[in-house]
């Protein structure tokens, strides 16, 4: 049963707004996801409630449909890096109830139009539809695959990333580590520890600080990977101060990457045929 603390996507609508104004008119979705969690006061219970089975959590998802609605009233927008601004239409948002009713207004407005054309509406979102269909079929075929199998694949989805070196060991009593690499940047390069795991709930922060323990002395930098999410507590011990920091890539970030890559995901382009009538009146 979901908590009725658990904001609703109109909850998310305002607070959405209200980030992105604060932070100079752009940010991130994690940046995003974290100002909306101070704003509206949302314990960790209730940010680490999965959507289903993951691959991300309730509110992140519904904040995925906020940022939808907000898209298609013109209020905001998103680049192909995935990072959110705000428009003029946007910053004319003064109010809560102003937001609700813009949106409001717009999903009725499509909804008569999907009525008349009689088809479903394609949502073009950052993430929310693609979850839905590809990614979930994905990360399903992933997780799947026995444990050195998906060993292998994060071996090669570093190497196509740019690991010049990338190794790995798997072995046990080594701390949970699972391979180590070179990331080459430039004229520096950086030796790195990951682990990866196929895990379909959440990483909590104590998988997070047993990881580091076992790359301290050993490593320039730290990678999890997982077909699940992360806990807020866990991305917190991840960038936590004093600590060396832990990159952490997500089921969805991993399918992107893996999209990205061109890596068990193939890309095929519709051709959509559509009569036109002012052709024939014209004859």
């Amino acid at each position: 049963m979901i908590p009725t603390e658990l904001p609703t996507v109109d909850d998310l609508l305002w607070p959405i707004l209200n980030a992105l104004k604060s932070r100079g008119g752009s940010a991130s979705i994690q940046e995003l996801s974290g100002s909306v969690a101070s704003d509206l006061k949302l314990t960790d219970a209730v940010l680490n409630i999965p959507h289903k089975n993951g691959p991300r959590s309730e509110v992140d998802y519904r904040a995925a449909w906020a940022r939808t609605y907000l898209k298609f009233v013109g209020a905001i927008d998103n680049t192909s890096r995935g990072i959110w601004t705000i428009s003029e239409v946007g910053r004319q948002i003064y109010s809560e109830k102003q937001a609700r009713k813009l949106v409001r207004q717009d999903s009725t407005k499509r909804s008569k139009e999907r009525q008349r054309r009689n088809s479903k509406l394609k949502l073009r979102e950052d993430d929310v539809t693609d979850v839905q269909d590809w990614k979930e079929a994905l990360l399903s075929i992933v997780r799947r695959m026995n444990p050195d199998a998906f060993e292998r694949l994060c071996q090669l989805i570093l190497r196509e990333s740019g690991f010049t070196t990338v190794e790995v060991t798997g072995r046990s009593g080594d701390g949970g580590i699972d391979g180590a690499g070179v990331l080459r940047v430039n004229l520096i390069s950086f030796h790195v520890r990951f682990q990866c795991k196929r895990y379909s709930g959440a990483v909590g922060a104590p998988e997070i600080r047993d990881f580091r323990g076992a790359m301290v002395g050993r490593a320039d930098k730290g990678l999890y990977i997982t077909t699940g999410w992360f806990t807020k507590d866990a991305e917190r011990e991840a960038v936590r101060d004093g600590a060396p920091a832990i990159d952490l890539i997500n089921g969805v970030e991993l399918c992107a990457l893996l999209r990205k890559l061109k890596l068990g995901v193939s890309t095929e382009i519709r051709e959509v045929v559509k009569p036109k009538s002012e052709f024939f009146e014209n004859l």
